[in-house]
């Protein structure tokens, strides 16, 4: 019954994505992340700019205002995902993968908030994003009340740049990346499970030849900083890891790295590699083999006990003794 109830939505999701005119919901609020004097000394930006056409589609770059943008569903199962789109910290895929994403989730029960973050790209320093996706999860923690969500069950799924973002804030919850402000930073800003969609994961030789390893640079130790398998250990959340063999901006090694450091490490990991798909997907195409995801996703998430899921009892495995 219960898978019957996750692959309804998202059936009826994938095809409202196939329509060119879908009314797709709206957040139901915005919540600044920092109060306007805490940004006063950023660069100087215009206003938001939204890409259009290409790869640059729906992209949100300029941001000079971080923010959480909620969608909060009609029965809210309990649970909570930080969305952050990627874009190589010089733009943010919003329109095409983000916000897709968190509404699928809210169609699924889970109250969902993307992440507008400051981009490295527009001026911002390179610890600018971990800044706003570590005080992001603490202040969605700190109005897990009025959510309706248990403080508990609140993850975070990143996509390319955002999956970086993610592990980061994922491995390193204890880092100061900001001084405190008020009483939300009292939360906890360790995520409860992990998504990394098509991961940025290290900036060391020789996966450092993305963008993102370009943005933020501009710090001097930002490969030893934000390589998340560095910063891996048993405290580490679960994690779920998805890409594609064939991402030629990405290399796949980037999950197989990520993979191989979780378990070693002993902490809960799944691995899902695609043969084709390529990169930036976000929920996949309708019919691509990579759209299969997000409903994998759902299940490793249930089975641990999130998005509203009880813990799945572990069947005694059979041995034969053959190796």
């Amino acid at each position: 019954m219960k898978l019957h109830w996750v692959a309804i939505p998202f059936a009826l999701w994938l095809a409202a994505l196939g329509q060119a005119n879908a009314q797709l919901p709206s957040p139901d609020r915005t919540l600044a992340l920092w109060p306007a004097e805490r940004l006063a000394d950023g660069p100087a930006l215009g206003p938001e700019r939204v890409g259009k056409g290409g790869s640059a589609e729906g992209a949100v770059s300029g941001v000079s205002q971080p923010r959480l943008e909620i969608y909060k569903p009609a029965h809210p199962n309990g649970s909570a995902v930080l969305v952050i789109g990627g874009g190589g910290y010089f733009r943010i895929q919003v329109g095409g993968a983000a916000r897709p994403i968190a509404q699928w989730l809210q169609a699924i029960g889970t109250t969902a908030a993307v992440l507008y973050y400051r981009l490295p790209g527009d001026g911002w320093t390179a610890q600018a994003p971990f800044q706003d996706g570590q005080r992001a999860m603490r202040l969605l923690r700190a109005h897990a009340a009025e959510l309706g969500v248990d403080p508990q069950r609140i993850g975070v799924i990143g996509l390319s740049a955002g999956a970086n973002l993610a592990g980061i804030v994922a491995t390193r919850p204890d880092f100061a990346f900001y001084p405190p402000l008020d009483a939300s930073d009292a939360q906890p800003a360790r995520p409860d499970f992990v998504g990394m969609i098509y991961p940025v994961v290290s900036l060391r030789p020789p996966l450092n030849t993305t963008r993102s390893a370009r943005e933020l640079s501009t710090q001097a130790d930002a490969a030893d900083a934000y390589s998340v398998e560095a910063h891996v250990d048993a405290k580490t959340p679960p994690t779920f890891l998805a890409q594609a063999v064939d991402d030629p901006i990405v290399a796949v090694d980037h999950s197989l790295l990520m993979f191989t450091t979780l378990r070693k490490a002993g902490v809960p990991a799944e691995l899902h590699v695609f043969e084709r798909g390529r990169h930036s997907w976000g929920l996949g195409a309708p019919g691509s083999t990579v759209s299969a995801w997000p409903r994998l996703f759902a299940a490793w998430a249930r089975s641990h006990g999130f998005l509203g899921g009880a813990p799945a009892a572990a069947a005694p495995a059979a041995e034969d003794g053959g190796g």
